[in-house]
Order: structure tokens, then sequence, then C-alpha cells
């Protein structure tokens, strides 16, 4: 039995929050005890505090300059929570909880109905359509309207069956805009952007149907290339399009013929077309690694097209293992925004956390958490580097069936097993046992690569915070699921106070496009 903790705290009775028209409070921790132990002082300061800084926060309905979309692909609030726990934890917090991740502090916040048109849980593709367009589609889709049924690209390619996206009117306007992303580029999520397609999975020639092939229906990173509605002088060099794609995907714009840069014995994948070469050959700037990274020059760039896998790009924890070395994601959003910054009319930048989804579905929890938490650092550097000219929103696109169960002690490893408090209230001196008499983890999911058939592992001798864990999980699958509640909308800046409630996902198109001055129909 654990004895007890001295009792003692410092009342913090009074917390100065700044005036500026997008405040950021305080993290929870810095309205803290200096003491070991929170007394109900803390508390009520911590609460107080909250409330006070809510009761200053006043609609900012000026027109935005610039926008900034961040998606956590599957970071739905669990993995929030335990990111948030977790990067607590990892800081030296007593306790972990109490922390906040950094747009955990915007001002405002809503829940976003994630269903499609077509299905209860949702996939990415017709999801990020939903927030880049105004309207819901049908899984699979990217950018095309809901009257489209199964990957038919003869419908697909009709004019009316055209969504056109945010960043296409962005570029009307004569905005700059980019896309980020830790998966390739020509993923769902990203592709929604700046492509249009029946079936997501067309990112590159060799992937499109045959009734594909007969009536040309282009691929999207063929699109990525060919996606042109206005020149744009960036430095003194011709932008015909996009003015910054930054992420994974190298083989989709190589052709087979084409020898990779990073991994010498390894080609595209393409029929035709080397789009690298394209790219390069009309002016743009082609970088694959670290190096290549570094040299960009935001003061005197032209266009640049960042590719550096081959696929997607490594998890956070892995990234240092790359051969060639690659940009971290706060590293590419900041060096995107600095390029961008020089456009005199504004711009438009999505930023994508990809893999996060990618580890809750191979059953890894540590992975995905330390993806949130980086996707938490680039949005952090985000608002450090734009005014309040800029609205920026950070969501996700769907959950995972990812779960923080059991009653584990205040402070308790969020990777660990679950250690209960006793009679007493203080922490047990053992995990808690199952009723098969095993120990169990804090985080698990529904479904996924975890699970086993028959007698459940016994975690009492197991690692449970090491790098390729896979959490227990309740049915077998080969690649735990999307989940189907509502994700959390969080603002800043111009007109995020239409944040609020809980919300169809496709209206986030319309707050960002009323910040903007440019929705649909106006």
């Amino acid at each position: 039995m654990h004895s007890r903790r001295v009792l003692a705290a410092i009342l913090v009775s009074s917390l100065a929050l700044g005036c500026q028209s997008t405040p950021a409070p305080p993290p929870a921790s810095a309205v803290a005890s200096s003491s070991s132990v929170e007394t109900k002082e803390t508390f009520f300061a911590r609460g107080r505090a909250e409330v006070d800084f809510n009761a200053r926060i006043q609609p900012d309905k000026r027109k935005a300059k610039n926008v900034i979309l961040f998606l956590g692909d599957g970071m739905g609030v669990t993995t929030i929570t335990a990111a948030r726990i977790l990067e607590g934890q990892m800081k030296g917090m007593k306790f972990g909880e109490e922390n906040d991740l950094s747009f955990e502090r915007f001002p405002h916040l809503a829940h976003s109905k994630t269903y499609q048109a077509n299905q209860q849980t949702p996939d990415s593709a017709p999801t990020m359509t939903a927030i880049v367009t105004g309207s819901k589609t049908n899984d699979a889709m990217l950018s095309v309207a809901p009257n489209v049924i199964g990957p038919d690209p003869v419908a697909a390619a009709k004019p009316e069956n055209r969504l056109t996206t945010i960043l296409e009117q962005a570029e009307e306007r004569g905005m700059w805009t980019g896309v980020v992303s830790t998966a390739r580029i020509t993923h769902a999520t990203p592709a929604a952007c700046y492509s249009h397609t029946p079936f997501r999975d067309w990112e590159s020639d060799a992937d499109l149907s045959p009734k594909a092939v007969e009536v040309d229906y282009p691929d999207i990173a063929r699109q990525l290339l060919d996606f042109h509605i206005r020149d744009a002088q960036m430095n003194g060099k011709t932008s015909r399009g996009l003015e910054v794609a930054m992420g994974g995907g190298r083989s989709n714009f190589l052709t087979a013929a084409d020898p990779d840069p990073e991994d010498k014995d390894a080609q595209g994948r393409r029929k035709s077309r080397n789009l690298v070469d394209e790219w390069t050959g009309r002016g743009g700037d082609f970088v694959f690694d670290q190096k290549g990274f570094d040299a960009i020059d935001p003061a005197t760039t032209g266009p640049v097209l960042g590719l550096f896998e081959r696929s997607h790009m490594e998890f956070e924890l892995d990234r240092s293992k790359d051969t060639a070395g690659e940009p971290s994601l706060t590293e590419m959003m900041e060096k995107s925004i600095r390029i961008l910054q020089r456009s005199p009319k504004g711009f438009f930048l999505m930023v994508e956390g990809g893999r996060i989804d990618h580890a809750h579905h191979g059953g890894n929890a540590k992975r995905a958490l330390l993806e949130t938490i980086e996707l938490s650092r680039a949005v952090q550097r985000a608002t450090e580097l734009v005014g309040d000219d800029t609205l920026i929103i950070v969501t996700a696109d769907h959950s995972h069936v990812f779960a923080m169960a059991g009653c584990p002690t205040r402070g308790n490893p969020i990777r660990g097993l679950v250690v209960t408090n006793d009679d007493t209230g203080l922490p047990a001196t053992a995990p808690s046992k199952a009723k098969d008499g095993k120990p169990y983890t804090t985080l698990g999911y529904l479904n996924g690569p975890g699970a086993v058939s028959g007698e459940r592992t016994d975690l009492s001798a197991v690692d449970t915070s090491a790098d390729n864990f896979l959490q227990q999980a309740l049915v077998p699958m080969d690649s735990e699921s999307h989940g189907g509640e509502d994700v959390v909308i969080y603002a800043r800046g111009p007109h995020a106070h239409l944040i609020q409630g809980t919300m169809e996902q496709n209206a986030i198109y319309f707050v960002m496009a009323r910040a903007l001055g440019f929705e649909r129909g106006k």
C-alpha cells in the first residue's frame, strides 16, 4: 500500500489573458499547483480561467486573407485524448491528463457528422470531398457529385458532375495554393483538393480501369500536373497550378523505365509520362530528400514538388532511419507557409497528418499517437507564422474503432496496463485483471490485427509501450476499421465563430468560403 502524499498547493487566483482577436488560452498545466497534489483550489482556478477566457471571445467577422486547413486522418476523439495524455507524460508532467494539444486551445469548436452519401461509416475520399467542395458524395469518390454511382469514368467526366473545390476557387482568384501530406500526395485526402475521379485508387495510369483507359480519363497524378486554372508569377517564374505539393507517392509520377532517385533498385509505376520531368521542364523545383528540401529558398523558388518516398512517408517514429532523410510534417508545413506567404492575394494550404490513419489500421496506437502529436506541433508552429488574418481549421475526416477503457488511476502510463485505485483511493500495487485472470491495457481496438483466436494473450511480461506492440482487439481483422461517430472541428481566426454546435461535415467548406469571400452562389 502506498503512503499518503503530503497535501500542499498554491492557489492560482487569476490569469492574464491577451486581447488579440483570435486568442489562444494558456495550457491547463499553466494553471496548476506547484505541489505534487492538486487541491480543490487548483481545480477551481483551472475551471475559472477557462470560463474567463471564453467570456472574452468575440466573433471575428473580417475577411480572411489566408486559410490553413489541417486534417488529421482518422483523428477521432479518443485519439486526441490519448495523444494529449501521452504528450503530457512525455513532457514530464506529474500526470499528463491536464495537458492540451495545441489546437485544443483554439476558441471555437464543433462536432462534425461524418456519414457520406451512401455509407454510415465513411471513407477518406468522400469525407474530404465534403470538406473541400460543400457536398457529400459516395464511397471512393473524389470531388465528384453523389449522383455518380460506382467507378464510372463517363459519368464522372460530365461537367455537371464535377464538384469545384475550394482550392480551385482560390486559384481562380489569384491566390496561391498548396497541399502537404505525410501520405502519398495522390492519396484520398490531398487528391480531393485538386483532382476529380470516381475511384480514389486511380493514382497513376497503371491503376486505371479498362473503361477509364478507353475514354482517356486522367489518373490522379496526371491531374496534379495538368491542374491549371490561371498562371501565377512566383519570383519571376510561372506557376501553372499548385504552387506547393509535398508528401509521398513518388512512384506515381515516374514511369516503370525511370529509376527512383533514392532507392536505386526501384523504378516508378507509370505506363507513360514522366511527370517529374514535366514539372521541372516547365520551371518547377523537384526535391526528394532532406538535403534538397533544406536547399529550397522561399524567397527565390518557383513551384515546388516534394516527393520524399515512393509510397507514404515514414512514420514520425521511424523518420530518422530514412535512407536519404525526409522532413517532418512541421518542417514541410513551415516551408510551405513561407513560400505561400509571398502571394500578394493570400493563400490556401491543406496540411494532412495522413499516417495517423495508417497506424490505426495496423493496430499500432503508439505510432498513431505520435503522428497526432506531430500534427499538433505543426498547428502550433502555424499559429506562430501567420497573423490574425488567417483562418486555421483543424479537423478529421473520420475516426477509428479505438477505445480508452478500464478505470486506470490518474497518471497511469497511457500505453501501459491498467492499474486502478485501491479502496483507499490510491494506486493499486499491481495491474488489474480481467475475468480471464490476465491484465489488460487502457488502449484497445474493437477490431484489427491485434485480435487472436482462442485465449487472449497474457500481457503480464509484455512491454506494451514497445514500438511495434499491437493493441489487443476484439474482432480479428487484417486491418482495423474506421469508426462512424462524430469528430471535432477546431477553429481560430476570421469567421471561426461559425464553427459551433453539431455540423454537417460539408458545412466546413462554407465556413472557409465565407471567410474568404467567395462562397458558392454568392
